[in-house]
């Protein structure tokens, strides 16, 4: 009975994310965003979402971020349901969406520091990790600078700072290496995975397929739906395919085909 229960305990999974049958249909248009999506992502790993532009891979985020309303279905998030406990799991997320959450006529310190007020972060805890963060950003030198003078790929580091500066334990990162370089981008996913070392779940949206082979697991979505799912290496498999990238061009070619 012993070796059964720890098998049994062995297999429990706790997830961080649980949506059962999700929707979202945009009245205008009657556009359904998201159709019945089912998805589970496990705490402490890196779960990223893939699929063609108009998938609902950021409908999806933003919901579970709470920042908009389902039409259908059950989330919860952190074990709290959502958007109906918002204001109890937001305080552990982390949000770097898609289109940028900063302020360009602030400098760099000042959009931080911005987003470490919401969170109740005092000066002293401030300035430690703000030191820290534009280290690992590479964001040190242009501390004073106004964002409006920076590139698109410096901006987007600002953007994961201020998603990071609260210490969340939930982490959405929506095509956040957009216009950085590979280089820097290499640098970054070791940064994300020292970041799993510590506990943190991180949710990541990429149309760079071989970006999206360095996560955990891997959903594809399609119109909405979660069509498939698994490690690189099971979908790799699954698909007899050589990597992500074919994978996601044999899905492509099924939508070709379906329309046809």
């Amino acid at each position: 009975m012993a070796s059964e229960s720890r098998k049994e305990g062995e297999m429990e999974e706790k997830y961080v994310i649980e949506i059962e049958g999700l929707e979202k249909i945009y009245k205008t248009g009657n556009v359904r965003a998201v159709d019945g999506l089912n998805l589970r992502i496990k705490e402490g790993e890196i779960y990223a979402l893939i699929g063609a532009n108009g998938s609902g891979k950021t409908t999806s985020i933003n919901i579970m971020t709470g920042a908009l309303y389902p039409t259908n279905g059950k989330i919860k998030v952190l074990g709290r349901e959502m958007p109906k406990e918002r204001h109890i799991v937001s305080r552990y997320l982390g949000v770097a969406p898609q289109e940028y959450s900063i302020y360009t006529d602030m400098t760099v310190e000042q959009n931080i520091k911005f987003y470490a007020d919401l969170y109740g972060i005092k000066n002293k805890v401030f300035e430690e990790k703000i030191i820290y963060l534009l280290k690992v950003m590479r964001l040190t030198e242009k501390r004073k600078t106004t964002v409006a003078q920076l590139s698109g790929g410096m901006k987007r580091r600002v953007s994961i700072a201020c998603s990071l500066i609260h210490s969340p334990k939930l982490v959405f990162f929506d095509e956040a290496t957009v216009g950085v370089d590979p280089v820097l981008r290499k640098y970054f996913w070791e940064y994300f995975r020292s970041l799993k070392e510590e506990g943190v779940t991180l949710v990541v949206t990429s149309h760079v397929m071989d970006e999206a082979e360095k996560a955990d697991r891997i959903g594809l979505m399609r119109g909405g739906k979660l069509i498939d799912e698994g490690t690189p290496s099971e979908l790799i498999e699954k698909h007899q395919v050589k990597n992500i990238e074919e994978v996601f061009l044999k899905m492509a070619e099924g939508i070709e085909l379906e329309e046809k």
